[in-house]
């Protein structure tokens, strides 16, 4: 008796559970308006830099307004042309001499950024091709955007440009 009590049980809950297929009903209205969203923009430049004992091989450039915080700042010089096409490498970059080693480097605060070189060198010693007309592209990348893309390859040029929708004419050449 207790098996067949189960029994109807089982069958009953089938058919209230069971899903209904059929026509769609009619639609409602549509509800209110929602807030608005938030639009990711970042700020791209170009900067083309001669380092010399002037500026003490370095340039520091400041964020007009400045970056919030959780931006990210990430910076690429243009290391070779392929062809026309230039080749970007993201910093920092290392070169190896018999006198020593030279790093193109960079650092950021929300306020400013700093391209310069780094490394035990006397950079005095350097020729024009390391020193002079080096083209660089800075790329401030905004925090959301990282949160929600963690696995991105952020050295990767082509990636970070192909990511943040952004084409050869975004990046403006600052003077």
């Amino acid at each position: 008796m207790k098996n067949i009590n189960l029994l109807i049980l089982a069958l009953f809950g089938m058919f209230v559970f069971q899903s209904c297929v059929g026509p769609e009903g009619p639609q409602g209205l549509p509800g209110p308006e929602g807030e608005p969203g938030i639009n990711i923009l970042s700020e791209v430049f170009e900067l083309e830099i001669d380092f010399n004992e002037g500026n003490n091989f370095e340039e520091i450039r400041d964020f007009n307004p400045a970056i919030i915080d959780g931006d990210m700042v990430i910076a690429f010089i243009q290391w070779d042309v392929n062809g026309t096409s230039p080749i970007w490498r993201a910093l920092p970059q290392t070169v190896f001499f018999e006198e020593g080693v030279l790093m193109y480097n960079y650092d950021f605060t929300n306020n400013d950024f700093r391209l310069f070189l780094d490394g035990p060198l006397d950079y005095s010693l350097l020729g024009p091709e390391w020193t002079d007309n080096q083209l660089f592209r800075v790329v401030v990348v905004p925090g959301e955007l990282l949160s929600a893309n963690a696995r991105i390859d952020l050295t990767d040029y082509n990636t970070v440009t192909k990511l943040m929708g952004l084409s050869d004419s975004d990046f403006k050449r600052i003077e």
